[in-house]
């Protein structure tokens, strides 16, 4: 069993950047490819980035392109998303997820583990 626990939330005005980190322990080895997903209240669960584990291979959400960057640290198991330029439209709580199915990087459902999650509140 794998263990996520996400850092680096926080309250920033829009325009500014924050960087997240997931740390992850146990059964990582298993990693097909590591996500980030946010949900905000009233929300679905959505897409944010995600990277294949082995290649580091990048894939982000249009709302997101061009602005947030995924990376991961492969001999420490961490992951961490740089987020840049951000919008009102960018708060959430955030959560850092992995995946051993390898199918459909962009569907919740595919993912086995999940972290606890980390607030950000982007102001206006």
């Amino acid at each position: 069993q794998a263990q996520l626990v996400e850092s680096g939330g926080g309250l920033v005005q829009a325009g500014g950047s924050l960087r997240l980190s997931c740390a992850a322990s146990g059964r990582t080895f298993n990693a097909y490819f590591m996500g980030w997903f946010r949900q905000a209240p009233g929300k679905e669960r959505e897409f944010v980035a995600a990277i294949y584990w082995l290649s580091g291979i990048p894939r982000f959400a249009d709302a997101v392109k061009g602005r947030f960057t995924i990376s991961r640290d492969y001999p420490k198991n961490t992951l961490s998303l740089q987020m840049n330029n951000l919008k009102p439209e960018d708060t959430a709580v955030y959560y850092c997820a992995s995946s051993a199915k390898g199918r459909s990087y962009y569907v919740p459902d595919e993912y086995d583990y999940w972290g606890q999650g980390t607030q950000v509140t982007v102001s206006s």
